[in-house]
């Protein structure tokens, strides 16, 4: 439990609700992969005002799970902002897609869902 995400600002802000807790589980299983499918599309086809929209979308939810990878999606979002058509960000969007495909597996199985 809790080896691709962390539960301590969760619980922090749910006052260690743990109903509370379990819904903020699962809106991030049901929203984050859309969002990230999202960002791999644009990514891919160099759509940088949607990677932008979508990496400033993700960061806080990655923030809050504490996924590890917040300055990677903060380098995606500057990417795709002020469209860094000379920056490779293969190493640090591959890292983020792990990242959160890890931490959505491991909250669906923690959780049940």
């Amino acid at each position: 439990m809790e080896r691709h995400y962390k539960l301590y600002r969760v619980r922090e802000l749910a006052d260690n609700d743990e109903d509370f807790v379990k819904a903020l589980a699962m809106t991030f299983i049901e929203e984050v992969p859309e969002d990230l499918d999202l960002l791999i599309t644009a990514v891919n086809t160099k759509d940088y005002n949607t990677s932008y929209q979508m990496a400033h979308k993700l960061k806080p939810t990655v923030d809050l799970f504490e996924l590890g990878i917040l300055d990677d999606i903060i380098e995606i979002q500057d990417w795709g902002k002020f469209e860094k058509t000379d920056l490779d960000i293969t190493p640090q969007f591959n890292k983020v897609v792990t990242a959160i495909e890890q931490a959505v597996s491991e909250i669906k199985s923690d959780f049940s869902l």
